[in-house]
């Protein structure tokens, strides 16, 4: 595989969780290197993990990814988009409520949303025996930079448009999930 095309799947498969990193970094009061790194690391795991699931399963599991992973996919993001949307029309005064939570609980459903993609990549190439190594790797390094960046492009944004920036990111969150459904029936 041509290595521009190898940055570009990466880059490519990394926007999910890069646009969700930015949602994340909104809600963050405090934005250290430490919290980049968490969010970095959960997505960019997650990213480069799920091409080698894919992969390992295509032969018998991928009609079940095509068939229901962007609707898992969409509804993740959608959930959490709400959420934040119903977060962003509450009061100001509640600003001293303990920041989100970058644990498992949390971060999980994002990660898993937005790696339902690289799954199915993972499995298509397995389906054309294409070598599975070098995307791991290309999409993983990509995806945590991103992450990490995103947080801190969400909490500079945040820090001055905190409501609104909620709305936008939970906006965002849908768009991301009506996005994998509608480019699942565009492919199909």
């Amino acid at each position: 595989m041509n290595i521009l095309i190898l940055l570009a799947l990466a880059v490519g498969l990394s926007m999910d969780a890069f646009a969700v990193s930015v949602c994340t970094g909104l809600s963050l009061k405090k934005v250290t290197l430490r919290k980049m790194v968490i969010v970095g690391l959960y997505f960019g795991i997650f990213q480069a993990g799920m091409p080698l699931i894919g992969f390992a399963i295509a032969s018998q599991f991928a009609d079940l990814i095509n068939t229901f992973g962007h609707w898992v996919a969409f509804a993740l993001l959608c959930f959490l988009g709400v959420k934040m949307i119903i977060v962003s029309f509450k009061k100001e005064e509640l600003a001293d409520e303990e920041e989100p939570s970058l644990g498992l609980k949390h971060m999980l459903p994002l990660a898993i949303a937005t790696s339902i993609d690289a799954l199915a990549v993972g499995a298509s190439f397995a389906l054309l025996h294409e070598k599975i190594l070098p995307i791991v790797i290309a999409t993983g390094i990509a995806t945590f930079a991103l992450s990490a960046a995103g947080v801190k492009i969400g909490s500079l944004f945040g820090t001055r448009f905190k409501s609104k920036a909620e709305l936008a990111g939970g906006i965002i969150l849908i768009l991301i999930g009506i996005n994998v459904v509608i480019e699942h029936f565009a492919t199909a």
